[in-house]
């Protein structure tokens, strides 16, 4: 005869944690609903408030469409700028040591630490017309501030370390054993860093190259101070934004709003398919 156990009652603590962990979930959709879902619902909703004719009116705008182009013209030229950057110091960092390693560390990190702002107020002290460059290259008939060019360095300065921060950890983490191996079989430095080091951390550089070029389309503060807010030539799609709004043209400025919304969720919907794709590829 076969006497039936009963499940031992659940713990006190296995409660307690039970009940913390539905806490700690609904708090954070809680916030994510607050601060993200709802923003975004907004954006979309304003943007088509007053239909569909002049949600594409506003996109199809000249300035809109200006803008449109300076932004990815900027993106295209700071992305890859910053992809060669990135994998130079990483590469540096994380495989050799020399004097001054710490200090370029440091160096990567600083446009975390300055406000975009001053960043922008530095360009325009070295290349405005009463600064310390800005008179030779308006000598050669080359304008910085206020035009193209400075737009594209402000926004370089700005994304440079995102691909930089997420290599150095993820190159530091691997060691140098696989390249020195293929260095003492006889590979060349390219084929080296070809087949034994861009695989490894082709994930953690997407993810940067994703992020870079996020932070250049929707850079605002380094852009506006040396832009000149010129319709047409120097605003990105933050500050024709900014225009539109200011001239309570709101149903526009949502319209043109939510182009960057649409890019950002076009940019996380990439990365999480091409994550999906390598872990099926993998098996993992």
């Amino acid at each position: 005869m076969h006497i039936a156990r009963k499940n031992p009652p659940l713990s006190l603590a296995t409660r307690e944690t039970s009940a913390m962990r539905r806490m700690l979930i609904a708090a954070a959709l809680i916030v994510l609903l607050l601060f993200l879902f709802l923003p975004l619902a907004v954006i979309f909703r304003e943007a088509l408030r007053m239909g569909w004719q002049v949600y594409l009116d506003a996109i199809a705008e000249p300035y809109a469409v200006a803008a449109i182009r300076l932004t990815l013209v900027t993106a295209a030229i700071a992305v890859p700028f910053n992809l060669f950057f990135g994998i130079a110091a990483a590469w540096c960092i994380a495989k050799f040591d020399f004097r001054g390693k710490n200090l370029l560390v440091t160096l990567i990190d600083l446009p975390f630490s300055v406000s975009p702002v001053i960043s922008g107020l530095v360009y325009v002290l070295l290349f405005g017309a009463q600064g310390w460059l800005g008179p030779w290259f308006a000598g050669h008939g080359i304008q910085i501030i206020f035009a193209v060019p400075g737009i594209v360095l402000a926004t370089v300065f700005v994304t440079f370390p995102f691909v930089a921060r997420e290599l150095i950890p993820l190159m530091q983490e691997q060691g140098r054993e696989e390249e020195e191996a293929a260095l003492l079989l006889g590979a060349g430095g390219l084929q080296t860093f070809l087949r034994i080091t861009l695989p490894n951390i082709k994930w953690g550089l997407l993810y940067g190259v994703l992020l870079c070029n996020a932070r250049a389309m929707g850079e605002f503060g380094a852009v506006s101070v040396v832009s000149g807010h010129i319709r047409g030539l120097t605003n990105t799609i933050p500050l024709h934004v900014e225009i539109l709004y200011n001239e309570y043209n709101f149903a526009a400025a949502f319209a043109v709003a939510s182009l960057l919304t649409l890019l950002a969720l076009v940019t996380l919907t990439a990365k999480t398919l091409l994550a999906w794709l390598y872990a099926n590829k993998t098996g993992s």
